[in-house]
């Protein structure tokens, strides 16, 4: 994921950063609960796309930010 993209990207309901999880090939939002998944290299930064985080991944994903 090319970082100025990133820099510039943001959750589309929220507004808030994202994460990028290269293993998963997503994009989280952990405000959202969101996790948008990148397909060929694209970020499909649609809701409607988008898969719900479980608490428990988000409150990793906090901690992780620290």
């Amino acid at each position: 994921m090319d970082k100025k993209l990133l820099d510039i990207l943001v959750c589309p309901v929220t507004k808030g950063p994202l994460i990028y999880d290269k293993e998963h090939e997503e994009l989280v939002a952990v405000a959202a609960r969101l996790a948008y998944p990148i397909r060929d290299g694209i970020p499909v930064m649609l809701e409607d796309e988008a898969r719900a985080l479980s608490e428990d991944e988000a409150e990793a994903w906090r901690k992780q930010q620290g």
